[in-house]
């Protein structure tokens, strides 16, 4: 990261892509995702732009984000679309891994109905707070509050197993982060004792995101973004119990650049939240702590910030001049 597209994001729209009852379709999804990955690498013939990031005997960890599941998550066609084109360049279905942290998240969604049978489907937690699934050579150790365990330590199959990274992140609202993009969910998707990072009013993600995403070997091993923004949160995300707060853009972006994708996100979850006359994101007073059933209070101080702060780590383009958005409407 910020890989060999920095500050370019492709953004692909689709009124078909999605029906009344918020179900995707596999074939409209396919399409979109033919179209981005082609226009953001100039390959006419999409085989062709998947090979630029990934080869036959790589093994591919696709990161999904199951933390709004059942309801908002990694949509199972675009994880499906995703893994049938790294087998068409030559990755073995056995060399794929479709991962998360927690593994009840993960259940819930049923990937392996849509994937083929030899694909892995992994959770670094069986159960929860398990620590095996986690290197303990790989870490970032950092005292919030004064607790007992310090470190968050990065997944065992992230630092010693693949290769290469896809990001799969959703478009939705983050009560503590502000937004959780393609930053958070390769950041405090890919570690362990990470929510001790909000336990209080004033969190601490502001800096610790983009510490977590800037740590080798996932810095490095992150080739793509795919966000799914076929459907997301605006209010009292990541989880996703409030049908009120779901909407649909129906879209699929995909850059090499968090941070780009990710200011693009902060625009697009403040749009919404002003189209339901909620308060901004970047909000800092201490009025709006409260019940988050109520579309004007959270219970954190948002620090959408982390999205600029991880620019200073050299992880990609913040500045809005510098961005390139390319628009494809199917």
């Amino acid at each position: 990261m910020p890989g060999p597209y920095p500050g370019r994001m492709i953004r692909v729209h689709s009124e078909r892509s999605v029906d009344q009852s918020g179900q995707s379709d596999r074939t409209i999804v396919k399409q979109m995702l033919t179209a981005g990955i082609k226009a953001l690498t100039g390959d006419r013939d999409e085989r062709d732009a998947w090979a630029r990031f990934v080869s036959p005997p790589d093994v591919v960890g696709v990161k999904v984000n199951c933390s709004g599941a059942p309801r908002i998550m990694s949509s199972p066609t675009v994880v499906a679309g995703i893994v049938e084109n790294l087998v068409a360049v030559g990755v073995p279905a056995k060399s794929i891994y479709v991962y998360e942290r927690f593994d009840d998240q993960l259940q819930s969604v049923g990937y392996p109905k849509f994937l083929p049978a030899d694909v892995n489907i992994y959770a670094a937690e069986s159960n929860r707070r398990s620590i095996l699934g986690y290197d303990p050579y790989t870490y970032v150790e950092a005292n919030f509050f004064g607790e007992d365990d310090t470190r968050s330590n990065m997944i065992r199959l992230v630092a010693d197993k693949f290769t290469k990274i896809i990001n799969v992140p959703v478009t939705k609202e983050h009560q503590a982060a502000g937004v959780t993009g393609c930053l958070k969910n390769i950041a405090y998707g890919n570690f362990s004792n990470v929510d001790r990072s909000h336990r209080s009013e004033k969190t601490n993600t502001y800096s610790f995101i983009g510490t977590l995403a800037a740590v080798e070997p996932v810095r490095s091993r992150t080739v793509l973004n795919v966000m799914d923004g076929l459907h997301g949160v605006w209010q009292a995300g990541p989880f996703s119990y409030n049908e009120r707060f779901r909407f649909y853009p129906k879209q699929v972006w995909f850059g090499t650049d968090p941070v780009a994708m990710d200011h693009m996100l902060i625009g697009l979850i403040e749009a919404k939240r002003k189209s339901e006359g909620a308060i901004s994101i970047f909000e800092r007073s201490r009025s709006i702590l409260g019940d988050n059933r109520d579309p004007n209070k959270n219970a954190f101080i948002r620090e959408p910030g982390h999205v600029e702060y991880a620019s200073t780590l050299g992880l990609g383009v913040f500045d809005r001049g510098k961005i390139k958005v390319q628009e494809i409407e199917l």
